[in-house]
């Protein structure tokens, strides 16, 4: 089978990538090692309940056991489906701040700081009040607002602005500063996947989309990737790229498809009996998440869904409301209402991010608690800790060791210790008082710095936001440069999250979509000469 480009990885950018290189009239080959996304929760927004976790959907990878996590293991989801983590994510629609692409810039990194990449996010935007100097409308990525409402959130707000945090109708103008809920993925109470608005799009012959496909190695003549090896109904395929091919596999499989291949760390490679066609260090390392601490409080009084939904007739009321109206708990994200602020106040921008649940529970997967709680979920939005991802067999079929690496240095211990500190002020304002709110994750018992150190490692967790092992950068050591090519390898690009130097202040779908089409362009602009 030959091809113009072939893509690993029909997810966030892949979809993307799909439909704009196909119809500019490219002979343009996904392939997706996942099924097809027409498992019915896949679509019901609260389904990602029942998709992390679930090996039709899910990679299912975990973590190594981390040191600053009290040497626990925890789940890493991945979405492994058509629309790939778009599939099983938060719905959240977030860009980040103008400064963190405006750092990219001044890195280096020529064309894409802020007001360079806005009109990417525009242009596959369909924004639910239209057009506007910072929103797109008529793109096929559709953003809207909630289909619910709780007061005890109204009522956080409200104690978030006592706290000095300022209300905000929009987090997507580059100044994300303030509390207000999110704006979700969705379309009249389903859930948007790039598969549903990308793929589905796509028309023309020219686009081959190939579900269950397991690319196991790229094929490469001296240092030039010509195409892929994959596997499919227990069968091994080759296809070929005129062109080039491009990895959109994701921050996890993206570094370590390209060590298979032999593209990486020399002493790794060798270490597992693989030929090295690159030195190249840094795939694989940079490896940056936001570490989310879910600090929870036990109510009195309060309507949240750990009532609703642990009686027969609460879930056959959240079951009625969504048949009929398409509302109600069914439609929720995650996180309803987010916040962003400072951990102190000599910061230029925000480096906390809240979500914001009315509902507790022990973990993710696990029963919601019977009584009545809120979840204030916070991370640092630019953590200093950087970890690895790399091989642990020559088998393509194994899992990656993930070594995130997280609260391994001083500054991120102690924006963990402000953080807590500061959710707490937030949970004693007068707006909560009427809650009786009684703390239970950290728990007051833990007061010093050392007690909240040692209690944001026993209670710290992914927020899925993995980004930035196969970074571009300007020097030696970053793999791609700004076009995302791949430094010293011809017919090799990366496109997906695992590009970013450095993560976005916020939720890292949006951009990766908007990476992606930034990208398209890029391919494009080139393959017209």
């Amino acid at each position: 089978m030959d091809w113009d480009y072939i893509i690993v990885g029909a997810g966030s950018a892949g979809c993307v990538l799909a439909k704009r290189l196909s119809q500019a009239g490219h002979r343009t080959l996904i392939l997706e090692a996942g099924g097809q996304d027409n498992y019915h929760w896949v679509h019901i927004p609260m389904g990602y309940l029942y998709c992390i976790g679930n090996p039709r959907t899910d990679w299912m990878y975990r973590t190594a056991e981390e040191p600053g996590l009290a040497g626990r293991s925890v789940l890493y989801p991945r979405g492994k489906v058509l629309g790939g983590c778009s599939s099983i994510n938060g719905m959240l629609y977030l860009r980040g701040q103008a400064a963190d692409y405006d750092g990219w810039r001044q890195s280096g990194l020529t064309g894409w700081g802020w007001d360079d990449v806005l009109p990417y996010f525009m242009k596959s935007e369909d924004y639910v009040d239209g057009k506007s100097d910072h929103h797109g409308a008529g793109g096929e990525w559709r953003v809207e607002n909630q289909r619910l409402h709780w007061k005890l959130l109204d009522d956080w707000i409200a104690a978030a602005e006592a706290e000095g945090i300022p209300r905000t109708p929009d987090f997507n103008t580059g100044d994300n500063e303030g509390v207000g809920y999110f704006r979700v993925n969705q379309r009249n109470g389903w859930r948007m996947n790039t598969a549903k608005a990308f793929l589905r799009t796509a028309s023309g012959p020219n686009l081959r989309v190939e579900t269950h496909a397991h690319t196991t190695r790229l094929l490469t003549e001296g240092r030039k990737v010509t195409g892929v090896e994959y596997r499919r109904n227990g069968q091994l395929h080759r296809a070929t790229a005129q062109r080039e091919v491009i990895l959109s596999a994701g921050a996890v499989n993206s570094p370590a498809l390209l060590q298979l291949s032999g593209i990486g760390p020399a002493s790794l490679l060798r270490d597992h009996g693989i030929e090295v066609i690159a030195d190249m260090p840094g795939i694989g390392g940079n490896l940056q998440d936001h570490l989310q601490l879910r600090c929870s409080w036990r109510l009195t009084g309060a309507k949240t869904l750990n009532t609703l939904a642990n009686s027969l007739w609460g879930k056959m009321a959240i079951g009625m409301d969504y048949a009929v109206r398409r509302r109600g708990p069914m439609t929720m994200a995650p996180s309803q209402l987010g916040a962003f602020t400072r951990s102190r106040p000599d910061l230029a921008t925000p480096d906390l991010e809240y979500h914001v649940q009315p509902l507790s529970l022990d973990a993710f997967g696990q029963p919601l608690h019977s009584y009545p709680a809120i979840t204030a979920s916070v991370c640092n939005l630019r953590p200093e800790s950087r970890g690895r991802i790399d091989i642990a067999s020559p088998d393509p079929m194994t899992a990656p060791k993930i070594a995130p690496n997280y609260l391994s240095t001083e500054g991120d211990r102690r924006v963990a210790i402000d953080a807590i500190r500061l959710t707490r002020r937030i949970m004693a304002q007068p707006a909560m008082a009427a809650y009786r709110p009684e703390e239970v994750k950290p728990g007051s018992a833990a007061d010093s710095d050392a007690d909240l150190a040692r209690a944001a490692g026993e209670i710290g967790t992914t927020i899925f936001h993995p980004v930035g092992t196969v970074r571009m950068g300007t020097d030696d050591a970053a793999p791609l440069d700004a076009t995302l090519q791949m430094r010293g390898i011809g017919g090799l690009r990366v496109v997906d999250a695992s590009v970013m130097p450095r993560i976005t202040s916020g939720n890292t779908n949006a951009p990766t979509i908007m990476i992606a089409e930034k990208a398209a362009d890029m391919i494009l602009a080139e393959a017209r000469g």
